[in-house]
């Protein structure tokens, strides 16, 4: 049996290790409320364990691509392997709410390495019809990971604890580095390049205080000097971010790439699919388990609808996206995930799971339709030599999406849920005398959504008046959070029907300079 190339070598590496970091975006939803009792976390603790990954992931992922671009790719990428398994190992082992958010802030770093130099990877393995049908393989084990990120994330939960989620990173990120470093090759770009400090520190803390306030204001107040100085300095630090990549000579983020409309509109329908669904699947977990009671493994089932249907429309899109323009494909993608979470803002008090079913089937074909055009038009509408920062940008704006939506929705969230759940519980004697007995615990659980196993140990009819008025409370805040999502989804199908033109697209045939390649 003759030996296999090292180019599929290269690529089993490259989808092993990004299967391996996007299944740590997904997988970890489900064991939230695992990681909430076994830590003793707050609702803000739980954003942060989502939060901390996507911030970092979208911190570096820049950056990440001019340093690989520096020191060679292979080398960094496998550097990215070793930081994503010692963090993943932390993680298993944290044992508080702050140790595990930091250690999921390192895992961000590792994977924005190991996902900036991933596709440029792959390119340099790959040439003429072989490299699409390598992009084909990379795009399907993308889809995979979303497809069964919450799946797992249930199994293993329930079958042998969300530490293992963890864990289990650990000898997958070591296998990966040996095959990095044996099968591998080098590569680096031929022209100088230089790290954007004032970009790359601007934008990172810009985003770290626009999270942050998000976070704490409802606790803090909304309009308390903390907050008010957070948003300030976000504002500030985003306006020397930008002016700094206006005018550097080596931007980390070239800003003449959005003066073609497409490259606005793509960015736009990128950020609004992962503020709204995917910023969602937090609240739709919590949803699944603490408001009707599921185990971890069956909450990963009920996301099977919009998984499954996602993952066998993504290539459907592909093979449509040589007939329809672009535009069409992306806008109606978007159009379909604001249709779906409209469908689903019709839960109450007494609905079960399945009243959500219509909605995640709308939304994950709008997901599959989506995803897939916008991962070809960022690349395509820039010339091939701009199409690495392309990709970056519109991963970036993603992770941005997907850390912000879920700070805005969880503002929602709390600044309503108790409001909400108090007036229900006051509307019954037993809710009073609940209120009465216990309401700092209520106030807790009410935002944490610990109520279940709070009450646990209560008398049988405080216990139902509690839960039955969580129900109330939480079905309502739920729909309202859908709503938002339907609107920030129908602004990015907007953008992508008005914005992405045809003509702004590069010609696919134009020359890009190949990667310097030197076998190790």
């Amino acid at each position: 049996m003759p030996a296999l190339d090292r180019k599929w070598w290269t690529l089993i590496t490259v989808c092993t290790a990004t299967f391996m970091l996007l299944l740590d975006i997904t997988v970890v939803n489900v064991a939230l409320p695992s990681i909430q009792t076994s830590l003793h976390s707050s609702f803000s603790d739980l954003q942060w364990v989502v939060d901390a990954y996507s911030l970092t992931l979208a911190a570096f992922l820049l950056t990440a691509g001019v340093v690989g671009d520096m020191f060679g790719r292979r080398e960094v990428f496998a550097v990215g392997l070793g930081v994503f398994s010692l963090a993943s190992a932390v993680c298993g082992f944290a044992t508080n709410s702050l140790m595990l958010n930091l250690s999921r802030a390192a895992q961000g770093v590792g994977g924005a390495i190991m996902f900036a130099t991933s596709l440029a990877l792959v390119a340099q393995a790959f040439q003429g019809r072989e490299r699409g049908t390598a992009f084909g393989i990379y795009g399907a084990v993308i889809g995979g990971a979303v497809a069964v990120g919450p799946l797992v994330g249930g199994a293993i939960t329930s079958g042998i604890g969300w530490r293992w989620i963890f864990f289990l990173n650990v000898p997958i990120g070591a296998v990966a580095i040996l095959l990095t470093l044996s099968k591998v090759d080098r590569s680096r770009d031929p022209h100088t390049r230089r790290i954007d400090w004032i970009g790359f520190i601007s934008f990172s803390l810009a985003l770290f205080m626009l999270v942050y306030a998000l976070v704490r204001g409802n606790d803090a107040g909304w309009g308390s000097p903390e907050i008010l100085a957070l948003l300030i300095g976000a504002g500030l630090l985003l306006a020397i971010f930008l002016v700094a990549e206006w005018r550097g000579s080596d931007p980390m983020l070239d800003l003449s790439l959005f003066r073609r409309p497409a490259m606005v509109g793509i960015s736009v329908a990128t950020f609004a699919i992962a503020a709204s669904i995917f910023a969602m699947f937090l609240y739709l977990t919590l949803y699944f388990q603490d408001d009707l009671g599921y185990k971890p493994f069956d909450a990963g089932l009920r996301f099977l609808p919009i998984s499954v249907v996602s993952f066998f429309a993504a290539p459907l899109a592909g093979r449509l996206l040589a007939k329809i323009p672009a535009r069409y494909l992306m806008g109606s993608g978007l159009l379909l995930v604001s249709i779906g979470c409209l469908f689903m803002a019709r839960t109450h008090p007494d609905s079960g799971w399945a009243v959500l079913l219509p909605g995640l089937l709308i939304a994950g074909v709008g997901v599959g339709t989506a995803n897939p055009v916008i991962a070809s038009a960022s690349v395509g509408v820039v010339p091939p030599q701009r199409s690495g920062m392309a990709s970056g940008s519109s991963n970036t704006f993603r992770q941005v999406g997907i850390a912000t939506g879920i700070a805005a929705l969880g503002a929602v969230f709390q600044s309503q849920i108790t409001h909400k759940v108090t007036a229900a519980l006051l509307s019954t004697p037993a809710g009073r005398a609940a209120a009465v007995a216990h309401h700092a615990q209520l106030v807790t659980a009410f935002t944490s959504g610990q109520v279940r196993a709070t009450v646990a140990a209560w008398p049988a009819a405080q216990r139902t008046a509690v839960i039955d008025a969580y129900r109330i409370g939480f079905s309502s805040t739920l729909n309202h959070l859908l709503v938002i999502s339907t609107v920030v989804a129908f602004i990015g199908a907007v953008s992508a029907f008005g914005l992405v033109r045809q003509k702004d697209f590069v010609p696919s045939g134009a020359p890009s300079p190949e990667p310097a390649v030197a076998h190790s």
